[in-house]
């Protein structure tokens, strides 16, 4: 969904948020394979190339992921960063 909206042109942030952070980590979209659906690591590519993505901070803390062990370009942030998106004028939560 997020990459369709990068596509469409529209301001895009992806959060990744309980097990789906291990995908912040270079290499590991690339180990995941889904029948009938576009390489998650190209999807990943494409949002980042036209929008944010951004690893919850509770969720990586507790697997160990720091700033400086996720790919460049994604930030890791929490609940602040969160609300502050959402609240942006014209903003609006798409949760899929």
């Amino acid at each position: 969904m997020a990459a369709t909206a990068v596509a469409g042109g529209v301001a895009t942030s992806l959060w990744l948020t309980g097990e789906s952070v291990w995908f912040a980590l270079p290499g590991r979209a690339a180990e995941f394979e889904l029948p009938h659906a576009a390489a998650l690591s190209d999807l990943l590519e494409a949002i980042l190339a036209g929008g944010s993505v951004t690893v919850c901070t509770q969720c990586a803390a507790r697997r160990d992921i720091g700033p400086e062990d996720v790919i460049p370009g994604i930030r890791i942030a929490g609940a602040a960063a969160f609300v502050e998106e959402a609240l942006q004028d014209e903003a609006q939560a798409l949760v899929y």
